[in-house]
């Protein structure tokens, strides 16, 4: 299972959209919502960026706006290894 975190905040529409982004990709992938409202550091960090999709694995950051196509270049050497 991919592990992913989806950096935004409560009442957030294009975070919104990013989950339905990511639905497809239900079985094959794991999303931690971390809002970033709670942390002064992740704002500092995130709050012009929002929504943003990190990697567990690698770190790696991916900002919105993104689609499906997106999702999966992002993710591909993941997806091949869950095949």
């Amino acid at each position: 299972m991919i592990q992913l975190s989806l950096y935004g905040t409560l009442g957030c529409h294009l975070c919104d959209a990013a989950l339905a982004e990511l639905a497809p990709l239900a079985s094959s992938v794991q999303v931690s919502q971390v809002d970033i409202a709670d942390s002064d550091e992740l704002m500092a960090r995130y709050q012009l960026r929002i929504p943003v999709l990190q990697r567990a694995d690698t770190g790696a950051e991916l900002d919105w706006p993104f689609d499906l196509a997106t999702l999966m270049d992002w993710l591909a050497d993941c997806l091949r290894e869950e095949a």
